[in-house]
């Protein structure tokens, strides 16, 4: 059976903020099942709902800002993202130079994420290359919010191969507290390629989401030519490897 695979919409963020639906629309038809977003552009929760399944997509999680799990804003943030669908809220950054940041953080997200849970919404935290260098304090962010964070992670495996890590030892080494990653491709020096056009170790980590039953979202993010165009290649690469 053919693996089914996601999209994180800000790798098309060319045409989004003018033209979700048009967007949608077209990753639909590329083949892609389910959307990860990376913002709304103003729409209600209602509408893009209602052009989720005119597209015969899902939405498989969204990267939203942490500031809407504050204890005045959770209540709004939930019932948005109960009518979409979505059962992954995902941090895709946040400012954590200092374990005083980390400590605030771990704080907000360690309340919101059972009120998330009751919902059916999973809460996690996506890396990026920094995550898991050592700071001053000697530890890295990473094992700082591992260690303090009641929360998931979304591993980006091209941040983490950016990083000088094998992201198959990550993804094991943080087995039951990630459910879902980034697939993503790129040459060291923090340059994103579309899928099987860089160095980074996607068969490899293709082969072993899917065995490990992990969601898998592709993300590539330099609209080469356009948005639309580079995540073309990278579904046509993955339908190769079947």
């Amino acid at each position: 059976m053919a693996i089914e695979y996601g999209l994180q919409m800000f790798s098309v963020r060319d045409i989004t903020g003018d033209d979700m639906e048009g967007a949608l629309k077209a990753v639909a038809e590329m083949g892609y099942k389910y959307v990860e977003y990376a913002g709304f552009s103003g729409h209600s929760a209602e509408q893009i709902k209602e052009w989720q399944d005119k597209y015969g997509l899902q939405c498989c999680g969204t990267h939203s800002g942490w500031e809407d799990l504050r204890p005045e804003k959770i209540d709004e943030t939930i019932a948005y993202h109960k009518v979409i669908g979505n059962p992954n809220y995902i941090i895709p950054w946040a400012d954590l130079d200092s374990l005083d940041k980390i400590i605030d953080f771990c704080a907000v997200m360690n309340k919101a994420q059972p009120r998330l849970a009751e919902a059916g919404i999973h809460l996690a935290y996506h890396n990026h290359s920094h995550e898991f260098e050592v700071k001053s304090w000697g530890s890295t962010i990473h094992s700082e919010l591992e260690k303090r964070g009641t929360f998931d992670f979304e591993i980006d495996t091209y941040w983490v191969f950016n990083a000088g890590l094998d992201p198959i030892e990550t993804l094991k080494r943080l087995a039951g507290r990630v459910r879902i990653i980034h697939l993503k491709d790129g040459v060291p020096g923090d340059k994103g390629r579309a899928l099987g056009e860089g160095m980074a170790p996607v068969a490899a980590v293709r082969e072993y989401a899917n065995r490990m039953g992990l969601r898998m979202v592709v993300e590539s993010e330099t609209l080469t030519p356009t948005g639309l165009e580079e995540v073309k290649r990278c579904i046509d690469f993955l339908k190769a490897q079947e």
